[in-house]
């Protein structure tokens, strides 16, 4: 039983003994389940300099000394953003209770109404940990192009009332911007939860 044991371990660890030898391998990946994207998440996020709800420019650099949930929308979304920062705060609270720190942030696609004090209000208003971001049309365009999201602002609105048309996904991401997975917006908070602790390591 012990033996058994020893080699199980061992294989577990990566670690091979044959004869007087000691061999090591990588063990298999664990597959966490996910969505894939060509060209991988490597080709995706990176680096970025958006506004923060006190005006400060900042940078991936200033804001990802950890993991975060970054989902891109906008305050005047009428159902979809509410729900879906809600899910995503919801989730990080679930990996905090389990002590994985990860942190929510909402990126506004339309700078014309979102000022950073709206932001602000918008992020307090569903987590007192969620960070609010906006920008310039260029800084959210270049952003937005980087994760490979989608947003689409009208030309010229008829009123103040108008809509955004804008991709759904939140992106789980670390330092630099680097992009380790993606939500689907009808993925639960239980889901994002367990598949973000497992992408993560914890």
């Amino acid at each position: 039983m012990t033996k058994t044991f020893a080699i199980t371990s061992a294989i577990a660890l990566g670690v091979v003994l044959v004869g007087t030898g000691v061999y090591a391998f990588w063990p298999r990946e664990v597959d966490c389940g996910g969505g894939a994207v060509a060209g991988g998440f490597d080709a995706m996020g990176g680096a970025f300099s958006l506004t923060d709800a006190q005006g400060n420019t900042v940078t991936e650099a200033d804001l990802l000394d950890g993991p975060a949930l970054l989902y891109f929308g906008y305050t005047f979304c009428p159902d979809v953003c509410p729900v879906d920062t809600v899910r995503n705060a919801t989730a990080a609270e679930m990996l905090a209770d389990d002590g994985v720190e990860v942190t929510p942030i909402f990126v506004s696609v339309d700078p014309a109404r979102d000022t950073p004090d709206v932001v602000g209000e918008f992020a307090a208003n569903v987590s007192e940990d969620m960070i609010g971001l906006t920008g310039t049309p260029e800084q959210i365009r270049d952003t937005v192009q980087a994760f490979r999201a989608y947003a689409s602002v009208p030309a010229e609105p008829e009123d103040e009332y108008y809509l955004v048309g804008h991709s759904t996904f939140t992106y789980l991401v670390t330092e630099g911007g680097k992009v380790l997975d993606y939500f689907r917006r009808e993925e639960p908070a239980e889901a994002v939860a367990s598949r973000a602790a497992c992408r993560l390591g914890a």
